[in-house]
């Protein structure tokens, strides 16, 4: 039978909490803090160079969102200025671990993997432009990009896990 508190009122939330198994195996609470901090603000590094690396010629990225052949000719100058803005914001949000810039950098996340996968299906040999405007010189292109940024779904993901356990374990 269902516990009441005094004033037989249903406690569910206490009894699915006293149910519900603490998620230290894989996170434990205080051990894991300082990799959380590390992979978050490795991973707001890495946003912030990005963007910046892009804002500095906004022209040629405009050039390089162009050859994937995704945005409509009258919005890349806005997407070529946009989308390094909100990486360099969403970066620093992340540094200073504000409430939504984690969701902001997984769906950038998310935007980069599916345009890198674009690019590939369509067998596209341009530069990802995720880090200069001039990339395909230095790396091994598309496929490269794409298995970069998996790493950083990784690392989101593992922000992502940290909380969820801190938050599981905070529970009474």
């Amino acid at each position: 039978m269902a516990e009441t508190s005094s004033m037989g009122v249903w406690r569910a939330p206490e009894l699915l909490a006293r149910m519900t198994p603490r998620v230290e195996l894989y996170f434990p609470g205080s051990g894991y803090k300082w990799a959380y901090h590390l992979v978050r603000l490795a991973l707001a590094l890495v946003f912030v160079v990005a963007g910046a690396a892009k804002i500095s010629d906004p022209k040629a990225f405009a050039v390089l969102i162009s050859h994937y052949g995704l945005v409509p000719d009258f919005l890349l100058a806005p997407a070529a200025v946009g989308l390094p803005l909100a990486e360099i914001l969403l970066g620093l949000g992340l540094a200073g671990d504000i409430k939504g810039s984690l969701a902001g950098v997984s769906a950038l996340i998310v935007l980069f993997l599916f345009v890198l996968w674009f690019g590939i299906l369509k067998g596209l040999d341009v530069d990802c432009g995720c880090f200069s405007t001039r990339e395909l010189a230095e790396h091994a292109g598309l496929r490269a990009a794409l298995y970069r940024d998996f790493g950083f779904a990784a690392m989101a993901a593992f922000l992502y896990g940290c909380r969820f356990a801190w938050r599981k374990n905070s529970l009474p």
